[in-house]
């Protein structure tokens, strides 16, 4: 287990939960809305929604914020660039981008589980500059070239 720092940006969400896992084999942490009042997502909307968090995460790391399954099946709800990436040097409040690709209006509430968040351990690659690389079974096969 790794302890992580984490901060609230503003002291009217002080109530609301710090990211939680939902089950003891769950790898992402839901994460709450920190909006005052309820946030409407029109159809074809997107939404930037606050959650009063910010994080300092170890080098090496990074959060990844990924849409809640639920969410996006029963609701067309969805977070746009997921995953977005939290990098360990980023203080500042982390911030969902969520789209309803739903055709009814969705409403954002004070309190409610919008995203997942998932901290993961990540490589920094050097590159190096080759005239070929070495073959593969796959070689250049492109999509569906694996029989899918």
């Amino acid at each position: 287990m790794m302890n992580v720092l984490i901060q609230r940006t503003d002291s009217a969400f002080a109530d609301l939960p710090l990211p939680t896992y939902a089950t003891p084999g769950a790898a992402g942490m839901d994460i709450a809305a920190a909006v005052a009042e309820p946030l409407v997502i029109p159809p074809g909307g997107i939404a930037l929604v606050p959650t009063a968090l910010a994080i300092a995460l170890p080098d090496g790391y990074e959060a990844q914020i990924r849409s809640r399954s639920g969410l996006a099946l029963k609701h067309g709800i969805f977070c746009l660039n997921s995953p977005g990436t939290i990098d360990s040097d980023y203080r500042g409040e982390i911030k969902v981008i969520l789209a309803n690709a739903s055709s009814v209006a969705f409403t954002i509430e004070r309190g409610m589980r919008i995203a997942q968040l998932v901290v993961a351990r990540y490589e920094r690659v050097t590159w190096q500059l080759v005239e070929q690389l070495p073959s593969s079974r796959r070689n250049t096969g492109g999509f569906g070239s694996t029989g899918g």
